[in-house]
């Protein structure tokens, strides 16, 4: 504490050793002032002649350096041995004094210049230091100045590019949206293009034969029923890829349903093609839809016989699997937790990287022109992503292809199983039992009216639900409502909670061609909701409103 004082005041006084001559004059002064104090205490002071002068001496040398210091050493010598000192300066024993005094004086005037010598320097050595530091800091300030402003740029420049690439990108996702829309509708309109062609010539051929020729009118309705099949499957695998299909999931023995598909899979893979299944012990349930699972297993399968023109193996396996957070974390669209897979193998020609990237991709295809419509792949995926699972693709050019469908096991209580039945004539009905349609496209109510009627049942109809609720409050009796669900103003679930308000028991039969609506969420069947999806054959109809009407 005390050092950093005095080297405040060695600072503050720097100013008054710029000048030479006034540390000189001060030394001179301060001789004077010594000596006059001297004398004004010379009764005080008898027998120390010196002592005055080392103040004079240090307050000189402290204030201007040893320069000055020395010029005030020398005066005070001058002055006292002048003025204090014996006049007699002989080595005899009187004289000796004065000589053994100059010399104290002069080793202590020594003493005290060097010191404030090396005071000084160090003063001076520490505040070039300070200097040297405050230039450096500066420089340092500067410097960081400088690179922080450099950096600046440079993060503006990369959040520039940043914002010009997600641009660039962004009308690339547009672009390749324009282009799968593009392929999509161009896809669906060459295979609508097809089917209408059947359906429209073999109707104009049954016009034709009506009369003349039933047997070939006949074959011609067989043909455009045939065309409208095909047509209604497009739809379907359409639905399948939006993730859009209605699905009925339940706990399905996948074992079992492998097993049952091994006659249909042998008989249309050919028989150059060896099938092979693989079924794994202790497999858990799967929760899915069953139709749609055997149609995704046809797909595969279907897939990798085309893959082998030359013939070769399927490999159809079951299997446990779970999917952890680390499987889950490389993939987005995947929740962890325990599945049901099945994996299809080839030993065909295998995929490259690029065709991989796009193998899902509705009406994508690498086989020849009418081979295929490149909606198997698609329809898969969309019913995996639907049910909650994942697909994924391994393949080695040269080496064949394996996909592996993941879908999530069944947790819930054993579901009793169904016995299959062989297909039977459509169910009829009795005149007694009265069912209201509710469509509010004409063609498509006429249409539906008219085979009801020929099942055997009474229909009455209204073409909105503000008709069929005046019906309803005119007390019309009505053993089942069958409504479409898209309808303007009320739909079909609004209208059928209407109509429960005042009849409780009433039973309800959904249809409609779209299937993001009211009565199906996230492609799911809501719990006890009866459902017909459009278009329907006279047999699916009949069964499904005999199914309805016969629910206790």
């Amino acid at each position: 504490m005390l050092v950093k004082r005095i080297r405040k005041w060695y600072e503050t006084t720097q100013f008054l050793r710029e000048s030479r001559w006034l540390g000189h004059a001060f030394a001179v002064a301060a001789s004077i002032a010594a000596m006059y104090v001297r004398v004004l205490l010379s009764a005080q002071l008898h027998g120390f002649p010196f002592i005055t002068f080392f103040v004079a001496i240090v307050l000189t040398a402290f204030i201007f350096g040893w320069r000055a210091g020395a010029v005030a050493g020398v005066l005070g010598a001058v002055l006292s041995g002048y003025f204090l000192l014996s006049p007699t300066w002989s080595l005899s024993a009187e004289g000796l004094s004065n000589w053994i005094g100059m010399g104290f004086y002069v080793v202590l005037v020594s003493v005290i210049l060097l010191m404030t010598a090396a005071m000084h320097r160090g003063f001076a050595e520490y505040a070039h230091d300070n200097d040297l530091r405050r230039r450096a800091n500066d420089l340092l300030e500067t410097r960081v100045a400088e690179r922080t402003a450099e950096l600046e740029d440079a993060n503006q420049q990369l959040r520039d590019e940043v914002q010009s690439r997600a641009r660039a990108e962004a009308l690339v996702r547009q672009m390749q949206k324009i282009e799968a829309v593009g392929q999509l509708t161009g896809g669906i309109a060459h295979d609508f293009n097809n089917m209408l062609a059947i359906v429209v010539g073999s109707i104009d051929m049954a016009k034709k034969y009506l009369v003349r020729d039933p047997a070939k009118a006949a074959m011609a309705v067989d043909h455009a029923m045939e065309g409208a099949l095909r047509a209604a499957e497009l739809t379907s695998r359409l639905l399948a890829f939006s993730r859009q299909q209605p699905l009925a999931p339940c706990s399905v023995d996948v074992n079992k349903l492998v097993g049952g598909m091994s006659e249909l899979l042998t008989r249309t893979l050919g028989g150059n093609v060896r099938m092979e299944t693989v079924l794994a012990g202790g497999l858990w349930r799967m929760f899915a839809d069953p139709p749609q699972l055997e149609s995704a297993i046809l797909n595969l399968c279907v897939n990798g016989r085309d893959a082998m023109p030359e013939g070769g193996r399927i490999t159809l396996e079951t299997m446990n699997a779970h999917l952890d957070d680390i499987y889950a974390a490389d993939h987005a669209d995947v929740r962890p937790g325990q599945y049901v897979a099945i994996a299809v193998t080839d030993t065909g020609t295998g995929m490259t990287a690029e065709v991989m990237s796009r193998a899902f991709d509705p009406f994508f295809t690498t086989k020849k022109p009418g081979q295929g419509t490149g909606l198997g792949l698609s329809q898969v995926y969309g019913f995996a992503k639907q049910s909650g699972g994942h697909v994924k693709l391994y393949s080695e050019v040269g080496q064949g292809t394996t996909v592996k469908l993941y879908l999530p096991r069944y947790v819930g209580e054993e579901e009793a199983s169904v016995p299959e039945t062989q297909p039977a004539p459509p169910p009829e009905g009795t005149p007694c039992e009265v069912i209201l349609v509710v469509e509010d496209e004409d063609r498509v109510r006429q249409m539906s009216v008219q085979l009801l009627r020929d099942l055997g049942y009474t229909v009455i109809h209204a073409s909105d639900a503000r008709q069929a609720l005046a019906m309803v409050e005119a007390n019309t009796r009505f053993d089942l409502l069958f409504t479409d669900v898209v309808m303007p103003d009320i739909n079909g679930k609004q209208l059928a909670d209407r109509i429960r308000e005042q009849r409780p028991d009433a039973k309800v039969l959904y249809t409609t061609g779209y299937t993001r609506n009211a009565v199906i969420h996230n492609g799911m069947l809501d719990r006890d909701v009866s459902f017909l999806p459009k278009p329907f054959t006279l047999q699916q109809l009949a069964t499904k409103v005999r199914q309805v009407l016969d629910q206790k």
